[in-house]
């Protein structure tokens, strides 16, 4: 089925190889990198296929992780093979990073010999796995409440770094988490990511939010736990549920393990949770947002006096106001032939840059309060500017992250664990949503 599995870093560097069924010619890392780095739009297409090779990837904690196959197999299974390997990764190392994949390369070697046999899939749950893995993983500390650079929130990296303590076949699931390791702790963590198209006359053409809940567990031993989501949650679109403002998805999945007999009265998940991640539910809601967009922007693009080009861009966050967008950027495509950038920024933090070699604006703001308005002007030189030069700009592309914050509202009524766990115990719940693809035409 899978013929090679390897993982990149952003620049192309080769961290992971494993070749099962020598279907592909040697230089095939290069090809897929090359193919990545050329194409325009910056969310390359899952599926890519060159001379009969088939190549599936997913970009996680800045790596391209990609599976590669000649044969007429669903692309699906493939994707989520290379999701369950990356949760593996972060389960095992503490986290999905460049540094973390080059300081345990022995250990995902081993993982993948563990879980493919001739490229066929053997195996991918936690439980079955540790009992064949003898590496010891290399973590990192200290442990961070919230990690934004990674959509997984657990076992921020930093410089400094420990063996793991223990053996890896008792205890597999390494916690980055330094001298609290021991403690009585588990993270649910609702995770959504949102896909938004908006026109150019401000009117919303496309949005998608992806979700799902993640479990973390710590807990020497809990025999269930029960989650309480929204009562008045309701799934699809023909009957709503409460009396208030209604949650809606359109679809949901959920993980084989958990027991769904309280979920359609009293919208209730149980689960016996087991030491390491898992992902308990999947939901997505298409073609539809509760609240408005979090971000508008309002351009204005026009020729300055000789080869100047002014771009005017005012932004809005219409989040609540007691939330806030954290590692904000904007992309600002610009005339092929632009040399040289002036910029006015409405306040100190900020920062724009001119990117020659992909001719594009950089403006970063590290925190963008809900309610607020920022603004941008600036001036870029044009050589030869012309009317035609005025449609090579844009559209305008953002990514964010919002900590604390779910777009569709779903939330976490309640964490109750049974029996009641001795000694003190945490447990935390957290809500983050992040951009996959948020794009606004000008």
């Amino acid at each position: 089925m899978i013929s090679q599995v390897f993982i990149l870093s952003s620049k192309g560097d080769h961290l992971i190889y494993k070749d099962f069924r020598g279907e592909a010619k040697s230089d095939v890392v290069n090809v897929f990198y090359q193919m990545v780095t050329d194409l325009p739009a910056d969310q390359p297409p899952v599926l890519m296929t060159h001379e009969g090779l088939h190549f599936i990837h997913v970009r996680q904690g800045g790596l391209y992780c990609v599976a590669t196959t000649t044969a007429n197999v669903s692309p699906f299974t493939i994707i989520e093979f290379l999701n369950r390997l990356t949760a593996l990764i972060k389960d095992y190392c503490g986290s999905l990073s460049e540094k973390s994949v080059r300081m345990n390369f022995a250990l995902i070697y081993e993982m993948l010999d563990e879980m493919l046999d001739y490229g066929y899939i053997q195996t991918t749950s936690t439980d079955i796995l540790k009992n064949f893995i003898q590496t010891e993983a290399v973590s990192s500390k200290p442990f961070s409440l919230f990690d934004l650079r990674s959509v997984g929130l657990f076992g921020a990296e930093t410089q400094q770094s420990k063996v793991a303590p223990s053996a890896a076949a008792s205890r597999p699931i390494m916690s980055s988490r330094g001298d609290q390791e021991g403690k009585n702790e588990i993270f649910v963590d609702v995770v959504e990511c949102l896909t938004v198209v908006i026109g150019s006359n401000g009117v919303l053409m496309k949005a998608d939010i992806q979700g799902e809940i993640r479990v973390k567990c710590y807990l020497p031993s809990c025999s269930e736990m029960r989650i309480g989501l929204n009562e008045e949650l309701s799934i699809g679109k023909s009957q709503l549920r409460g009396y208030g403002a209604a949650v809606r998805i359109d679809e949901c999945s959920f993980h084989q393990a958990v027991r769904l007999d309280e979920f359609e009265s009293y919208r209730i998940l149980k689960i016996c949770p087991s030491q390491g991640e898992q992902t308990v539910m999947q939901y997505q809601l298409c073609d539809d947002l509760p609240s408005a967009p979090p971000f508008r922007l309002f351009p204005t693009v026009e020729r300055d006096s000789g080869d100047r080009l002014l771009i005017y861009l005012k932004m809005r966050c219409d989040l609540p106001p007691k939330s806030y967008a954290v590692n904000v950027s904007v992309t600002i495509p610009v005339p092929k032939g632009s040399v040289s950038l002036s910029q006015e920024l409405s306040s100190p933090d900020q920062s724009a840059e001119l990117q020659p070699s992909c001719k594009v604006i950089q403006w970063e703001i590290p925190r963008f309060p809900g309610g607020a308005q920022l603004s941008a002007l600036f001036k870029v030189e044009v050589p030869g500017l012309s009317a035609a030069s005025l449609l090579e700009v844009g559209p305008v592309c953002m990514s964010f992250e919002l900590p604390k914050h779910t777009c569709t509202g779903l939330q976490i009524r309640f964490l109750r664990l049974s029996p009641a766990q001795p000694g003190p115990s945490q447990r935390w719940v957290r809500y983050l949503t992040h951009s996959d693809s948020y794009t606004i035409r000008i």
